[in-house]
């Protein structure tokens, strides 16, 4: 009867070995069941943000030389109102318009370090600023530090 009591025992313990084994191998050794921390929606490489029914391409070039496209969404008007909304932009108000200063968490200063945020619409530098450039069907948007 000690003999079979054993052989029970012994099965209990090989049974949750593996048990713990498989689970480990299924998660991974840290516990994780996945690495990969949720972000914003992308669709190749390229960040959706917002909702509303008007979208544009707007893109983010470092001075690094990296750029970081998104699609934006809105309801709002004008370039300026749709990126101050979702955060992508900051800056001071001006006699000008907004003067953009940081841009996607990005904070560029002429007078420290002679590097500033250009506004850009369908790769043409743009002649208006962005709170003042209306959302235009098909056209794309960027800042560039330069």
């Amino acid at each position: 009867m000690k003999t079979n009591c054993q052989k029970k025992t012994m099965s209990f313990i090989l049974c949750m070995v593996l048990i713990v084994a498989i689970a480990l191998s299924a998660t991974g050794c840290n516990g994780s069941k996945n690495n990969d921390t949720p972000s914003t929606d992308t669709t190749a490489d390229t960040t959706v943000l917002g909702e509303g029914s008007t979208s544009f391409a707007f893109s983010v070039t470092d001075q690094d030389g990296n750029t970081s496209p998104f699609e934006i969404h809105t309801d709002k008007a004008t370039v300026g109102e749709a990126l101050l909304e979702l955060g992508l932009i900051a800056g001071d108000d001006s006699e000008y318009g907004l003067f953009v200063k940081t841009v996607n968490g990005i904070t560029l200063d002429y007078d420290k370090d002679g590097k500033y945020w250009a506004f850009y619409i369908d790769e043409a530098y743009a002649s208006s600023g962005v709170d003042s450039t209306q959302i235009t069907d098909g056209s794309s948007y960027a800042f560039k530090a330069e």
